[in-house]
């Protein structure tokens, strides 16, 4: 270990769920350890007994469970509105993709959006944000996406770029302008994507507003032709990508998501053998939304097992939006993962750090307690990570650190 300095901090006495990959202890656990933190990065990881005498800089956390961050990398917390008559009209027998024909579905949730300020949008997603920062998440990904126009667009990625000023959270926003056809463009949705590629993505990666491009590729959003425009236009930019696919059908989302070497494919309830073997190879992760599946009432699973089978990392995340996944708790898609998908709590408690991490491209940053990453971490009262996961209406949390600052 390095020479410490006067300011470092060591947050001791503590017993540390690292969540190292290639740990060969359940979580990573270390009994007895300590974290030292220089300024917002872990300088190293040791045991009690090496911690330096006469260092006076120190946090006793009287032998709580420490353990990274957690990080939701797929929510839409931005929007207007809500749809509850929506989830009342499923609760009755209409289809999901009948309401999104009828004008329901994504588009409502646009004309709510475009119609909201940006201050009344701001407020409604600062409320669903500390729901998530209370149950110790750290990092975020935001999705554009109820906007369906530049302008529109713009307004909720600014109100990410706020949330991210005004809260200790990290933002991944993500640019989703291809989530739905506009009304207005309903009967010519190849004049959209025009419009995505030339206008929309060109536009806003200009002002610094989004990390990554995401498309709904799916019957009732894009089809994979159209899917592929948009993923060109943003790798001739250097913009990483990422796909909603394989949700409702298998239109071979998966594998064209893994042809452009993107960060993720997410839901992935019908995914195949060939999309699963193109995801290991090129290192695409898998996002699992159980609470879309939950509200949905859907039966087709992921294909856990053969993600297992090929080494695909898998993520789980909230999916927080108004029309199939209304749960703004990251505890309850953990249960969830496992109770629905058939994940361990050891991998639920991966697909929401290390796998989220790398979900968002920040595998080498975050996700994990590891000297030279950030000192992102969660004291919880509790002893076992499971218990997180095992109760989601009981939140353990102790003390929330970001960037090496209690907050």
């Amino acid at each position: 270990m390095q020479q410490l300095h006067p300011d470092d901090v060591i947050w001791r006495n503590a017993r540390l769920a690292t969540m190292v990959a290639d740990d060969p202890a359940p979580y990573g656990l270390r009994e007895q350890y300590a974290l030292v933190v220089r300024g917002q990065t872990i300088l190293a990881v040791i045991p009690e007994s090496d911690i330096p005498a006469g260092h006076r800089n120190g946090v006793d956390l009287g032998g709580r469970l420490v353990t990274p961050g957690l990080i939701d990398c797929h929510t839409h917390l931005v929007f207007g509105g809500d749809r509850a008559a929506e989830w009342e009209q499923r609760l009755n027998g209409v289809l999901y993709q009948t309401i999104s024909e009828q004008g329901g579905g994504i588009n409502a949730t646009v004309t709510a959006t475009r119609g909201s300020s940006t201050d009344a949008l701001l407020n409604v997603a600062q409320s669903r944000l500390e729901r998530l920062m209370n149950e110790g998440v750290t990092t975020v990904e935001i999705k554009s996406g109820y906007g369906l126009n530049a302008d529109a667009e713009e307004k909720m990625l600014q109100v990410a770029r706020q949330l991210g000023l005004n809260n200790p959270i990290d933002i991944s926003p993500t640019l989703l302008a291809a989530h739905a056809v506009p009304a207005e463009y309903r009967q010519e949705p190849d004049a959209y994507i025009t419009r995505v590629c030339d206008e929309i993505i060109p536009a806003l990666w200009q002002r610094e507003l989004f990390d990554a491009v995401d498309v709904f590729c799916e019957k009732v959003g894009f089809t994979p032709a159209q899917t592929e425009r948009v993923f060109q236009a943003a790798t001739a930019l250097g913009i990483p990508v990422k796909g909603h696919v394989e949700q409702l059908s298998n239109l071979g989302g998966a594998a064209l998501v893994s042809r452009y070497k993107g960060l993720s494919a997410d839901h992935i309830e019908y995914l195949d053998d060939a999309g699963v073997q193109a995801m290991a190879q090129s290192g695409t992760v898998a996002v699992l939304l159980p609470g879309a599946f939950y509200f949905l009432q859907e039966r087709q699973r992921p294909p856990v097992a053969q993600l297992r089978k090929y080494g695909v990392p898998m993520a789980v995340a909230t999916d927080y939006n108004p029309g199939t996944s209304p749960f703004a708790s990251i505890h309850l898609a953990m249960n969830m993962a496992c109770v629905q998908f058939g994940l361990t709590p050891e991998e639920a408690w991966a697909g929401v750090t290390r796998h989220a991490a790398k979900a968002l491209g920040r595998g080498e940053t975050h996700g994990q307690l590891r000297a030279g990453y950030v000192a992102d971490f969660i004291v919880w009262d509790a002893q076992n990570p499971v218990e997180m996961v095992y109760e989601p209406g009981r939140n353990p949390l102790y003390q929330r650190v970001f960037r090496g600052t209690a907050v």
